[in-house]
């Protein structure tokens, strides 16, 4: 009697387990192992037209409306931070994940996974600054779960957030359209969320308190369309920071960028505490700032609008995108050399968003 084949047999775990055996903090800290961990596994395993893309969120088209579709989870440590808490960073991480696809949101879903003991009344003081955030935002919660594990099994409070927006007609923004010529625009002082984390992680003070960026860029986004529909790609730098998602552009886009470290804007404060921390401000995550890759004959409009809005008023051109050294970045120093701006290889501030 014949048996039909397995169609599991044979198969082996695409990510070798001489190398990796198990999941490590690294893995979720937006560098080259989160990387090899998305493509060699989760594409690997479940890949379509949608997630090849490896955007901030899948667009997609119905009855002739275009829509973005994006979820995120969020485990900062601590839960309360300078400037922001984990409730207010999930809906601002949702909000903009959908404005990075060009997309307006409308709405969001939370799941939430809580810990046995963990105090009401810092549960309430996490849903009142979601709804806070969402009213700020313009979206609607319409949705949602809760579950709870036992004491010990989580750390306090795990959110998830899902969202969905609208995209304007003919609008694609995505990394693949990354062009040789484009400028790269960042918003603002980058490192900012990532080091108000750990100054209260490590007891750091400094002469004015650091406070997490956390801000919803949607409407930033739409007054750079106002200034021009052709901007190429939108990326809010979150974990792995700058770096990271440069790296992913020019890979996706097969481009190379080259960066100029004396435009990079980095506050004392940031530079400073990234020295002592033996960190580097391009790997450190932003929560409230976004990069853009605008052709060079609509930049300075672009540049100009973004300065006219309070979320945008830093924003500065810190390099370009180039033919040479295609999926690599590569940055001009102040004292005139070139390094290579690698992927982070480990795990550089983790549980950071």
């Amino acid at each position: 009697m014949k048996t039909s084949p397995d169609p599991i047999a044979g198969l082996s775990c695409p990510i070798p387990l001489s190398e990796y055996p198990n999941v490590l903090l690294a893995h979720g800290g937006g560098g080259k192992l989160t990387q090899q961990l998305i493509e060699k596994m989760f594409v690997s395993g479940y890949g379509n037209e949608y997630l090849n893309k490896l955007h901030d969120g899948a667009t997609f088209s119905m009855n002739g409306v275009t829509l973005a579709f994006s979820t995120d989870s969020f485990v900062v440590k601590p839960i309360f931070f300078p400037g922001g808490d984990i409730g207010e960073l999930a809906i601002n991480g949702t909000v903009n994940d959908l404005a990075m696809c060009g997309a307006t949101p409308l709405f969001l879903s939370t799941a939430l996974i809580l810990e046995e003991g963990f105090p009401m009344d810092q549960l309430w003081r996490v849903i009142q600054s979601m709804r806070r955030a969402a009213d700020r935002a313009g979206v609607v919660l319409c949705t949602g779960d809760t579950k709870v594990v036992e004491k010990g099994k989580g750390d306090q409070i795990f959110i998830n957030t899902s969202g969905i927006g609208l995209i304007e007609m003919n609008r694609s923004v995505t990394p693949q359209r990354a062009e040789v010529g484009d400028k790269i625009i960042v918003s603002g002082n980058i490192g900012v969320h990532g080091i108000a984390i750990m100054s209260v992680r490590e007891g750091l003070e400094f002469e004015t308190e650091m406070r997490s960026d956390t801000a919803p860029l949607h409407e930033l986004v739409k007054t750079m369309f106002g200034a021009s529909e052709n901007i190429h790609v939108l990326r809010d730098p979150t974990r792995g920071g700058v770096a990271s998602a440069l790296n992913e552009i020019a890979k996706a886009a097969g481009v190379g960028i080259t960066l100029v470290e004396e435009a990079i804007p980095v506050t004392d404060e940031v530079q400073g505490a990234c020295e002592i921390l033996g960190l580097d401000a391009l790997y450190v995550a932003n929560e409230g700032k976004l990069i853009a890759l605008v052709p060079e004959s609509e930049h300075e409009a672009v540049l100009a609008a973004m300065r006219e809005h309070p979320l945008g008023r830093e924003a500065v051109v810190i390099g370009e995108v180039i033919r040479d050294h295609p999926g690599a970045v590569v940055m001009k120093t102040r004292v005139g050399g070139t390094r290579v701006v690698d992927m982070l290889s480990g795990e550089q501030l983790p549980r950071i968003c």
